[in-house]
Order: C-alpha cells, then sequence, then structure tokens
C-alpha cells in the first residue's frame, strides 16, 4: 500500500502570513535603533514586545547588510558580566535619490537613511516634457552620486502634486505640468538601473513626519501641502491613507466661501486657485512687490519689512488655517502638519494659522519639520518609507 502522510498536528502559518510577520517585526527593530540609537538589544527587545532572540537575529542581519554599527562605547551593566553594546543608524554607507518635480523646477538630492539631505539641485524647467524633465533629473542623480564618492544609491524616490498611482509607478495626472499616464517607474528604473518608488508628496511627507520629524509616535497625522499644487493626506497608525488607485487627498477644488480665484475647472474660489503659490506671486506682482513667479521673493520682501508682502502671506496663513480646520473637523487627527511658506518660516503666519484652525487645537498644528529641504525630503521619503517598512526586502541586498 502507498504510505500516506499523516495528518499535521495543526493548521500551518501561510507563507503570506509569515512573511508579513517577519516584514513587521524586521521594520520595528530598524525603526527602533532610529529612534533610540545607540540603543541596547534587550532595551530593544523591551521597546517591541519581541524576544531578545528574534532581536540580536535582526540586529546581526543589518549589521552584515551595513544598516546598523555597533556604537563605539559598550555599556556594563552594574559593573558586571558582558558589557552591553549599543546599536545605531550606519548613515555613512548608502544613500537614497529623491527627487521632486514641481511647475517651475525639479529638485533632486541624495539623503542619508536619517533622512538628511546631503546634496540638492534645483532644475529649472526650461521645457515640461516629461521624457526632458526625467532624464535630466536622472542626468543630475548620477552626477552627484559621482561626486560623493565611497556611498552606495538603494533606490530612487520621485514625489509630484496631482494625481500619482503609487502601485502602478505612474503619474496620472498632474494639470499644471500637463502630465498624463507618464510611466515615471519605467522610465526612471532605465534610467538610472534602481529600484524607484513613486508618490504624491503630501502622502511622502507625511511619512518623513512620521519617520524622521515632530509627527514620530503620533496616531494620527494629517499633512496639508500648499504650494503652486494643494493637496492634503492623512495617516493612521503608520498606515497613509492612498484610496482606490491612489487618488485620496485630493482637496484642490473644495470650494472656498468668497472666494473669487478663477479656476482651471471653469469654477472658481477652489481651494487651490485661492492659495496656490502663482496667485499669491500674482498678487504680489500687482502690488509692484516682485516681478517674478517666485515665492520666495515675497518672503524676502516681508522680512525687509515690506508690509504689503507681510499681509499677502498673513491672508494667505489664515485662509490655510480655515482649510485645515474643516479637515480637522472631518478628520480628527492628534497631529496636523502644513507645508506653506509663510507658516514655515515667519512666527506671526503661523500664529495666524493657529488662530484660524481655532484655539481648542492650535496647539496640535506644526510646520513641517524640514522647512529648508521640503521638497528634497518628500522625494527622498518615498523610498526610506519603503526601506523602513520591509527592511530586508529593500536592503542592498535586493539591489
Amino acid at each position: 500500500m502507498p504510505r500516506t502522510a499523516a495528518p499535521p498536528l495543526a493548521s500551518p502559518v501561510p507563507r503570506g502570513a509569515d512573511r508579513d510577520r517577519r516584514r513587521a517585526s524586521a521594520s520595528v527593530v530598524l525603526r527602533s535603533v532610529l529612534e533610540h540609537g545607540p540603543v541596547a538589544r534587550s532595551t530593544i527587545a523591551r521597546l517591541t514586545g519581541l524576544s531578545p532572540a528574534s532581536v540580536t537575529d535582526y540586529c546581526a542581519r543589518f549589521t552584515r547588510l551595513g544598516l546598523v554599527r555597533e556604537a563605539e562605547s559598550p555599556r556594563r551593566s552594574r559593573g558586571v558580566g558582558r558589557p552591553h553594546v549599543p546599536l545605531d543608524l550606519d548613515d555613512s554607507r548608502f544613500v537614497v535619490g529623491g527627487m521632486h518635480v514641481a511647475v517651475p523646477y525639479t529638485t533632486v538630492a541624495l539623503l542619508d537613511l536619517r533622512g538628511r539631505v546631503v546634496r540638492r539641485r534645483e532644475l529649472r524647467h526650461e521645457s515640461t516634457d516629461p521624457e526632458r524633465v526625467l532624464s535630466g533629473a536622472a542626468a543630475a542623480l548620477a552626477a552627484m552620486l559621482a561626486e560623493a564618492g565611497d556611498v552606495r544609491p538603494l533606490g530612487v524616490g520621485l514625489a509630484a502634486g496631482g494625481w500619482v498611482d503609487r502601485d502602478s509607478g505612474t503619474i496620472v495626472e498632474h494639470g499644471l505640468l500637463g502630465w498624463r499616464d507618464v510611466p515615471v517607474r519605467e522610465v526612471l528604473g532605465a534610467l538610472t538601473g534602481l529600484p524607484v518608488h513613486v508618490d504624491g508628496h503630501a502622502r511622502a511627507l507625511v511619512n518623513g513626519e512620521r519617520l524622521f520629524g515632530r509627527a514620530r509616535g503620533s496616531g494620527s497625522v494629517l499633512h496639508l501641502f500648499v504650494g503652486n499644487v494643494v493637496d492634503a493626506a492623512f495617516a493612521t497608525h503608520d498606515e497613509v491613507h492612498h484610496g482606490p488607485r491612489s487618488q485620496a487627498g485630493a482637496i484642490a477644488h473644495l470650494p472656498v466661501p468668497g472666494g473669487s480665484e478663477p479656476c482651471e475647472c471653469g469654477g472658481a474660489g477652489c481651494l487651490q486657485a485661492e492659495l496656490s503659490e502663482r496667485t499669491l506671486c500674482r498678487r504680489a506682482r500687482a502690488a509692484r512687490i516682485t516681478d517674478g513667479v517666485n515665492p520666495r521673493h515675497v518672503l524676502a520682501a516681508a522680512n525687509s519689512g515690506d508690509p504689503v508682502a507681510a499681509a499677502l502671506l498673513l491672508e494667505r496663513s489664515r485662509a490655510t488655517g480655515r482649510a485645515a480646520g474643516l479637515l480637522l473637523d472631518v478628520l480628527n487627527p492628534e497631529t496636523v502638519v502644513v507645508t506653506e511658506i509663510g507658516a514655515m518660516h515667519r512666527e506671526d503666519c503661523l500664529a495666524a494659522l493657529r488662530e484660524a484652525v481655532g484655539s481648542e487645537r492650535a496647539a496640535d498644528v506644526f510646520p513641517t519639520s524640514f522647512a529648508d529641504s521640503v521638497l528634497a525630503v518628500a522625494g527622498g521619503s518615498v523610498v526610506l518609507d519603503v526601506l523602513y517598512r520591509d527592511p530586508l526586502g529593500a536592503s542592498p541586498e535586493a539591489i
């Protein structure tokens, strides 16, 4: 008779579930090193709830990969036994490429594993043709990597406004650039030879804030991005809400009571039309504050004492605060982060924004943690989020 196997005593854990568990465990260990390092393995076990053996195994893997290193000064526990050798993130070996495509220019940067910008360039758009923009960004990235010397790139992240489908790596629609169905992941992957990850800039910055910024440890975060594009992102329990085809956060055409600015949709008073940097600069030109389209010039005029420039920035920050207050009422997050040039760089604008939000929630509202590097961090955070979510799958061995 043919021999038959005895039935298992218990149903085995599905392989997919096992992989998910390992991925989650690796993620929480590496993030503990990021947040608390230099940190002892025993402390990581206590913080994460994982067994000391599991923590030791993951830390050994990360050390072999060059993601973590032993700190120089071992610490003894009460003067007896083996010294506790703390671990810290090794931010010297690897970098990631960060790209952000804005309307007037593309920012290209290198970031270390702590989300700090190592190198950065701005490439003005002579043309917004996607092939020219992406090939120029890839060439700039290659030049920066050559200049950086003995570091290894782990991947490239690209962030942009508009409708960005993270899963397919496509910019589905960006009206201000005139882009539609641009296969960014495919194009940049071919140009750079690196893994490429793509996401909307508001969602990317939520990830940057929860990894490296003020929102670290917050249970839920709302991010409001107010540039030429106006959009938002919401995360709870470290998960950013994307929605079907990554369309969540599209708030550009929310109506603003009393608004009169004409919008590309054919209406008037839409949120993006009222708050965009294009509108700010047009009003500044009408007031003869500047003759250009760069909002930094309006900020510089306000900082030099121009009362009209200061008034324009204050009113824009108040309107941003009203918009943030509406989103607060709907989503009720623990933390609100706003990327808006006035609130980022002027205390009076931040105070006006918080006042418009309302006194009950004003203390929960913060400007971006990356005021001087926000666009570079947006691009880099796309790929760094992938690394910290799945450090073994996105490790140097996987490239």
